[in-house]
């Protein structure tokens, strides 16, 4: 089984997939106000709004990228005013962690695995 795709609902499609488009460093092909797709190394990160309206009060789940180096990542987060919760930290299993939030309040990870 492969997980193919993450969807995060929204009131606004077109800033919180701007977003997700900037800090990934990637594009998607359309700006459609209602579903947009981005495509990132092996799955789908899709932002869609059902028509419902969002509460953004979102605590339950958060979404992690793994990249190349956490550090440099935050360093350029910080630039695009990105709101950061925690800074790149070495956790117990090795992996070094930086925690921030989207603009509709979903906890964001990027982590790097130094060697």
């Amino acid at each position: 089984m492969i997980l193919a795709e993450v969807s995060l609902l929204t009131n606004d499609v077109l800033k919180l997939a701007n977003f997700y488009k900037t800090i990934l460093n990637t594009t998607s092909d359309g700006d459609d106000e209602i579903h947009q797709e981005i495509l990132i190394e092996g799955a789908a990160l899709t932002i869609y709004n059902d028509g419902t309206k969002k509460n953004n009060n979102n605590q339950n789940i958060c979404i992690a990228f793994t990249v190349e180096n956490v550090d440099e990542e935050y360093e350029r987060l910080k630039t695009l005013g990105a709101k950061i919760i925690e800074p790149p930290t070495t956790r117990p299993w090795g992996a070094r962690n930086m925690h921030f939030c989207d603009p509709d309040g979903n906890h964001v990870y990027f982590r790097s695995f130094p060697n």
